[in-house]
């Protein structure tokens, strides 16, 4: 069995420069995600929500982002789920996209929103029929006796809207993450990494190195 202590991850895959940085953090970010979908790395549109509750405690999950705009990051869910609630508290969140493949990490901090209901409807409309009746079968983070309950449930509103349109449950919609700083991190050999952090200082953004 192998000591967790002992594993060990030598970087060598590339290195970044200021110079090589586009003024704008979200060009930047999109020409990363570009070369992560381009050498397929896994899930290369999963990202880590962090967020706090009503007694400060963090959580963190895996989400998906689904689209860059209005200079943030937009994903979807339940409303009432648990990351909503602490959102709805705080706020704030922060993100994390790791793409181990290219050795490549991208931190992002900001304030958080609801996008608007037309940009929640559309894109409900766009997912699976299946994805569609979960959003309504589920109620995300609640406690169930059994995974029997949430099949019925299924069943029940598969039933329900066949042969109909299904429309966006009030509750569930889109987030839009409001950078207020955004950090690109490159693995290098010999943990001397670079980083390079974007902050945003009125409605300009300044270009920070950090020691790794």
């Amino acid at each position: 069995m192998n000591k967790l202590a002992d594993i060990r991850e030598h970087y060598h895959k590339g290195s970044l420069s200021k110079e090589e940085l586009n003024v704008d953090p979200f060009v930047q970010f999109n020409s990363w995600l570009d070369e992560a979908i381009k050498a397929e790395c896994n899930l290369p549109t999963a990202v880590t929500l962090a967020t706090v509750d009503s007694d400060l405690m963090p959580n963190c999950r895996i989400v998906l982002l689904k689209e860059v705009c209005d200079g943030g990051f937009v994903f979807f869910t339940n409303y009432n789920s648990d990351k909503g609630q602490e959102i709805k508290f705080s706020g704030k969140a922060a993100l994390n996209f790791f793409w181990p493949e290219l050795e490549r990490q991208v931190r992002i901090r900001g304030t958080v929103e609801k996008v608007s209901e037309g940009q929640s409807d559309d894109y409900f409309n766009s997912r699976p029929r299946e994805s569609q009746l979960g959003a309504w079968a589920s109620n995300q983070s609640e406690l169930v006796d059994d995974s029997e309950i949430l099949l019925t449930n299924y069943s029940n509103l598969e039933a329900q809207y066949a042969d109909k349109e299904i429309p966006r449950p009030a509750h569930w919609g889109g987030y839009i993450v409001k950078a207020e700083s955004i950090e690109f991190w490159q693995g290098k050999t010999n943990r001397m990494h670079d980083r390079y952090q974007y902050v945003l200082s009125g409605n300009k953004w300044q270009i920070k190195q950090l020691a790794p």
